[in-house]
């Protein structure tokens, strides 16, 4: 079962390839290892994965789909669950019997956590009691390692979205001054009311704030005056 191919959905690149290597190079580090799946879930609903093979990006789906399986029994205690034979081992009836579907009789399953993610690494074996010592060797370090990179991958790509949104804002923020003083001079109003009316026009109108005033500063306020005071009603005229 060890002919490697990958099966994730649209996620980014860095984080499709940390997954499959945690996959194809944790089946490599357990000589009795048929095969392997890694997964990452978070808060949001999102699930992704990468198996090194496609019956066995199957039996991981069943896990996640139901809720049932050595998966949640292991993210819930935070420590390894391993399945010494499957053909006697009665817990997760409908795992079990997909597994064994698949020729699958033993398996073990590692967690980690970190910044809001649950990882697992699935290590899947032909013979029972194959993979007994599998939680603690050298895929419990590449687990680590891989789920540390993915962390800083999240903080990265948090921090860059922040800076996008800082700079945007910082952009906007002359045209929004500039767009408030029209206002202020159309409306005879406060610097106060006139962000309050520039807000009020972008939410009735579900466009950006710094959209709506840059239509104000294109035009000047030339004809806004009806139009500013429909659409804020409360407010103050000189």
């Amino acid at each position: 079962m060890l002919p490697e191919q990958e099966y994730e959905g649209p996620e980014p690149a860095s984080t499709a390839r940390k997954l499959q290597r945690l996959a194809e190079h944790g089946a490599r580090s357990v000589p009795a290892c048929c095969g392997a799946v890694a997964t990452l879930s978070d808060g949001g609903g999102e699930r992704r994965s990468s198996a090194t093979h496609p019956d066995l990006a199957a039996l991981v789906s069943l896990q996640l789909d139901s809720g049932d399986g050595p998966i949640r029994t292991a993210l819930d205690s935070g420590e390894p669950v391993g399945a010494e034979d499957l053909l006697t081992d009665e817990r997760w009836p409908d795992y079990r019997a997909t597994a064994l579907g698949s020729g699958v009789r033993s398996s073990v399953t590692l967690p980690f956590h970190r910044a809001g993610m649950d990882i697992t690494l699935n290590l899947y074996g032909f013979r029972p009691g194959a993979l007994a010592h599998a939680a603690y060797g050298f895929a419990a370090i590449l687990g680590e390692e891989i789920t540390a990179g993915l962390a800083r991958d999240r903080r990265y790509r948090a921090a860059l979205t922040e800076l996008g949104q800082l700079t945007t804002a910082l952009r906007s923020r002359p045209v929004i001054d500039q767009a408030g003083g029209i206002v202020m001079h159309v409306l005879g109003c406060d610097a106060d009311e006139a962000y309050r009316v520039l807000r009020h026009v972008s939410q009735l109108t579900n466009r950006k704030l710094a959209d709506v005033a840059q239509g104000v500063v294109r035009t000047r306020g030339r004809g806004l005056e009806k139009e500013l005071v429909r659409l804020a009603p409360g407010t103050p005229r000189r």
